[in-house]
């Protein structure tokens, strides 16, 4: 496995970039120099330096400790997020696949209704109800994306079912559960694989609109989207923190879009045999 990683580059180096922004963020507390909640207002608004790498923000934090503990609000969110929509979605889509008929036809036109709604309007429209937090922006995005990952699965799955050792296994009086543990998600694994690093990707996007717009994360709580929306006052003062609050941004989402692309060219049997 390792040597199949080695060979290629392109996935090797999308690895390697979001291994270290993960561990960054899961070792933020002692990777960061300073408090990020600590408030030294005779240093505010300073560029980078010696002391402050990254500068600090309009009250005097460091801007380095926080997009640290924003990668770990980020993560945990979007991790959170399309953990949930991949259990939910995938499962929807499985049974609908494997069991078909009206209970087909019933999940399908539930997802339908779910993806007529634009996605910040729907991830908008949750959070009014739950309140804005970092918990409803998860619970947000888990919803909008759940109709992805169920419309995903039910093609591959329909194939599936109709093939020859999947009647096999009927035949010989599998349970269903047996089908679909070692039969269905098995052959489905690559395609989740995919998905859910573009997904990551795109949750992070979302993640830091919602915290931009006040939606998310709530100050003081370090959050890359909230840093971005409180710099953008302070540009023309100090354009550090809104600048590195939107690379951190960008290279976050950027590191799990190139992983899903990297897997996808090397999982995928149709562009190897393209290729």
């Amino acid at each position: 496995m390792m040597e199949f990683i080695r060979k290629n580059k392109l996935l090797t180096f999308a690895l390697g970039f979001v291994a270290i922004q993960v561990l960054l963020a899961i070792f933020a507390p002692v990777v960061a120099l300073h408090d990020p909640y600590a408030q030294v207002m005779v240093e505010r608004m300073k560029g980078p330096n010696l002391t402050n790498w990254l500068g600090t923000d309009q009250l005097g934090r460091d801007v380095l400790a926080r997009i640290l503990f924003g990668y770990q609000v980020s993560l945990m969110t979007c991790v959170t997020a399309v953990g949930l929509a991949l259990v939910a979605g995938g499962t929807l889509g499985m049974l609908a696949a494997f069991y078909g008929g009206w209970l087909d036809r019933v999940l399908m036109r539930v997802m339908d209704v779910l993806f007529a709604f634009p996605i910040m309007l729907l991830a908008i429209g949750v959070i009014a109800v739950l309140g804005p937090n970092v918990w409803s922006a998860a619970i947000a995005i888990a919803i909008v994306y759940t109709p992805i990952f169920a419309r995903l699965l039910r093609g591959p799955a329909l194939v599936i079912c109709e093939s020859e050792y999947v009647m096999g296994a009927r035949a010989i009086g599998a349970s269903d559960g047996r089908i679909v543990f070692l039969h269905l998600l098995p052959n489905l694994a690559s395609v989740i694989l995919v998905q859910t690093s573009l997904l990551l990707s795109a949750a992070i996007l979302v993640e830091a609109s919602l915290s931009f717009l006040g939606l998310g994360a709530q100050p003081p709580v370090p959050s890359l989207g909230l840093m971005l929306s409180e710099g953008r006052n302070f540009l023309l003062l100090s354009p550090w923190p809104a600048i590195f609050a939107g690379f951190a941004i960008l290279f976050l989402s950027f590191g799990f879009n190139l992983l899903g692309d990297a897997l996808r060219d090397t999982l995928d049997p149709r562009l190897k045999n393209a290729s």
